[in-house]
């Protein structure tokens, strides 16, 4: 497949309003080394990802790095291939587009992947995953051997993929897509995985991707007991790109975004704009962390441990951009949470009624003057030296009588 063809692909990816772009050809002051990604050139970026310090990862492993912890990641295929993923870190997956789901012809599911559980490789690559010794389960619903319109694909597939991941032993389901169309069917594989225990993290949507543009809900991320993830910028802030509604939950980096191109080393994506896609995946890469440290805690448990520790304004208040706040993994896995602690109603709580304003009486008794203490010393002095001139005067007044 020559690059022209892999173009084409993306385009139509995007067209569909359902992912984010791929790659862009990468500006040289960004990131020193790599020019751009290009199909059949092994480049690597030395690097790490900048979203790694920003969500305090390094910090987090040294409690949890994701062992033992599968996530599922339905999407174009992830291409095992690649140096990042040794064997093991892979699993076979299903496609239910023909071929091995451990293919990619895309690369977004590749990339997706390596922000979840890329292994670090040494020097040569920063690349690493925010759950580093997590176990990726490729469902691939588009692409393939099989052909065809790929909106059509994720539309019959996108049910089918949830469904045989919670079978096959998913912990976390990552969804890095998005869409206006509440479908009965994925509702009910939601509902089903919710059941089943495992946590599903999905794309609040953006902006230039979506055929309706306009702020709203968008599914998977709206169903109940789905995490929906917002993207932000290099200054932690939501931009314009990004879709506002109730189906918003929380926010993770989503640009300049350094992770595995499919079978040949790394890339930096999204470079423009910010992307909910890989937002999305950091989102599930935190959820892992927790599932592995805190194995016997409910997906419901580590979703609240997530939305209560997130980093935002106001500890109270969620609103349709950022949600909760920004995820904070270390955060997450240390705090301790009890009813005292503002945000998010943890599962099985009562939501605190706001309370009314306090009102207070109107205190109307005149303030002291400081300068009081001072007006009366030179009052009580203005009375002295009177009734002095006044004795000296009566006094005078008397001899001048006794004279005559």
């Amino acid at each position: 497949m020559r690059r022209t063809a892999v173009i084409a692909g993306i385009a139509g990816l995007l067209a569909a309003g359902l992912v984010a772009p791929v790659a862009t050809p990468l500006a040289a002051p960004a990131h020193a080394g790599v020019r751009e990604c290009t199909e059949g050139v092994t480049r690597f970026v030395p690097q790490p990802p900048p979203a790694l310090e920003r969500l305090g990862a390094r910090t987090a492993w040294s409690l949890s790095r994701g062992r033992g912890v599968v996530v599922a990641v339905v999407d174009s295929g992830v291409a095992a291939t690649n140096v990042h993923f040794p064997k093991g870190s892979v699993l076979p997956g299903r496609s239910f587009v023909g071929g091995a789901a451990t293919t990619d012809e895309s690369g977004h599911g590749t990339a997706i992947a390596g922000i979840i559980a890329a292994r670090d490789i040494g020097e040569r690559s920063g690349v690493v995953g925010i759950a580093p010794a997590a176990t990726i389960l490729p469902v691939k619903i588009t692409g393939g051997e099989s052909g065809g319109d790929e909106e059509q694909q994720r539309s019959a597939n996108l049910a089918p993929g949830i469904t045989w991941a919670v079978s096959a032993g998913a912990d976390v389901i990552n969804l890095s897509l998005s869409t206006t169309a509440n479908r009965p069917d994925v509702r009910a594989a939601i509902a089903a995985a919710v059941r089943a225990g495992v946590l599903v993290v999905a794309s609040a949507g953006n902006r230039e991707q979506a055929a309706d543009s306009k702020d709203g809900v968008r599914y998977p991320a709206g169903y109940p007991g789905v995490l929906g993830v917002a993207a932000t910028n290099a200054a932690d802030v939501v931009t314009e790109n990004s879709i506002r509604g109730p189906q918003v939950d929380l926010v993770a980096p989503g640009d300049n975004v350094v992770s595995t191109f499919r079978s040949w080393g790394d890339c930096v994506f999204s470079q423009d704009q910010q992307s909910s896609s890989y937002a999305t995946a950091y989102v599930s890469g935190a959820a892992a962390l927790l599932r592995a440290q805190l194995p016997r805690a409910t997906a419901a448990v580590v979703a609240h441990r997530l939305e209560a520790t997130a980093s935002r304004g106001s500890r109270t208040v969620r609103n349709d951009t950022s949600g909760w706040g920004v995820v904070q993994p270390y955060e997450a896995l240390t705090a301790v949470l009890d009813d005292s602690v503002a945000g998010p109603v943890a599962p099985g709580g009562v939501a605190r009624p706001t309370p009314p304003p306090e009102v207070r009486a109107i205190d109307l008794t005149p303030a002291p003057d400081p300068r009081e203490p001072d007006r009366a010393a030179v009052l009580w002095l203005l009375l002295g030296v009177g009734a002095a001139v006044l004795a000296l005067g009566m006094a005078r007044m008397l001899r001048l009588g006794r004279s005559a």
